[in-house]
């Protein structure tokens, strides 16, 4: 199943269907491919990478925060959790200066912003009060499955004239019940589906969900799960993504008592981003010798003499913006084998009542950790 990965990876620095664009909001060139498809069996094992390391207690804990429908990064902080820590203080960041805890609003990135980032991380571990006030996303994820905002019309009579109005019920729609109940009802229905997109509250959003809906689909014995992910970070999220979903997968077979399935990951802009300034112009300029050196390699090891290409030729990355070139990072994981993968076993609990030392996992054996940016 890592084989998978890898060889989606190939196909996006390879394919005839790869373009380049430049993303204005984040100030970064990415090569990408628009609508892609992968299945994994997950009868034959946890699909945790194992050409780069992938850290399972993040993606556990991530999960466990969804399932509790907070939005507010204290607990992963508390954790060690850090994955969140960029969107929430850009979000917050505005209205920290105007309250006087920031000097000013750094541009993203720059040695002051990356200071003042890593204090405010800081701050949100050791002050329960500053993180209540300045720790939040907006209505992300976990509001959204749990959550989602439902209103009840009523109607008030005024000098003779009906008015309508709606009142916002303060729990909403709890989503994962209603669709555990709905496939303890009627199992092979094609309607078990949970959404995180909602126009509505989108603006309000740290990030816009990028894994945005998934639906359920069992004949009774097995259980599948199927996502649509709009924006897709090949190199980092990507691998996350895809833990995270089979584990949502296993949670809910046991919660139904069934086997699991298959994970089937639905992609539209999945890409590998390539820096910024004149490293990703060099990408635009050279996309197609890199299509047609990664196409012609015939060893894994053959990998690394693309990378020494780029390394070679390319210029440095933007003082600020070091380690936003995922090609070279995929290229070193493209020289690696695939190893067995791990299996995990899961406490036979309410998905809601789950701890991290419900979560057990065996025999995961990685190659090194391959480091690079997130961006955001």
């Amino acid at each position: 199943m890592v084989q998978q990965y890898l060889e989606h990876s190939r196909e996006i620095l390879s394919s005839k269907s790869s373009r380049f664009k430049f993303n204005e909001r984040r100030g970064l060139g990415r090569i990408y491919i628009f609508g892609y498809q992968n299945r994994y069996n997950l009868q034959e094992g946890f699909p945790l990478l194992t050409t780069k390391k992938v850290g399972f207690k993040t993606v556990a804990h991530e999960l466990i925060w969804f399932f509790s429908g907070k939005t507010n990064i204290k607990y992963l902080a508390d954790n060690g959790v850090h994955i969140w820590d960029d969107d929430s203080f850009n979000h917050n960041l505005k209205n920290m200066v105007e309250a006087g805890i920031f000097p000013e609003k750094f541009a993203k990135y720059s040695e002051p912003w990356v200071a003042a980032r890593d204090e405010y991380a800081q701050r949100i571990k050791e002050d329960s009060e500053f993180a209540e006030r300045w720790g939040d996303l907006g209505p992300v994820y976990g509001s959204q499955w749990l959550h989602w905002p439902k209103f009840t019309p009523f109607t008030i009579e005024i000098s003779g004239k009906k008015e309508e109005y709606f009142i916002k019920d303060p729990n909403g729609i709890d989503q994962l019940e209603s669709v555990i109940q709905s496939m303890k009802k009627d199992i092979a229905s094609a309607r078990h589906m949970v959404t995180a997109w909602n126009p509505q509250e989108i603006s309000d959003m740290a990030l816009p969900p990028c894994h945005t809906l998934f639906q359920f689909n069992s004949d009774g014995k097995r259980l599948d799960l199927m996502l649509y992910q709009r924006a897709c970070d090949m190199f980092l999220g990507v691998p996350f993504n895809i833990a995270s979903y089979s584990l949502l997968t296993t949670i809910f077979a046991k919660q139904l008592g069934l086997e699991v399935g298959d994970f089937v990951h639905t992609f539209g802009d999945v890409h590998f981003y390539c820096g910024a300034g004149e490293r990703a112009k060099w990408y635009q300029q050279n996309l197609e010798e890199l299509k047609s050196r990664v196409r012609n390699v015939n060893g894994l090891e053959e990998h690394l003499e693309t990378l020494e290409w780029i390394n070679k030729l390319a210029p440095k990355e933007d003082r600020g913006k070091e380690g936003m070139d995922h090609v070279t990072g995929i290229l070193e994981q493209l020289a690696r084998a695939p190893k067995p993968l791990p299996r995990v076993t899961i406490a036979n609990k309410h998905y809601s009542e789950l701890t991290i030392n419900d979560f057990v996992l065996e025999g995961y054996n990685p190659e090194p950790k391959i480091e690079r940016t997130l961006a955001v």
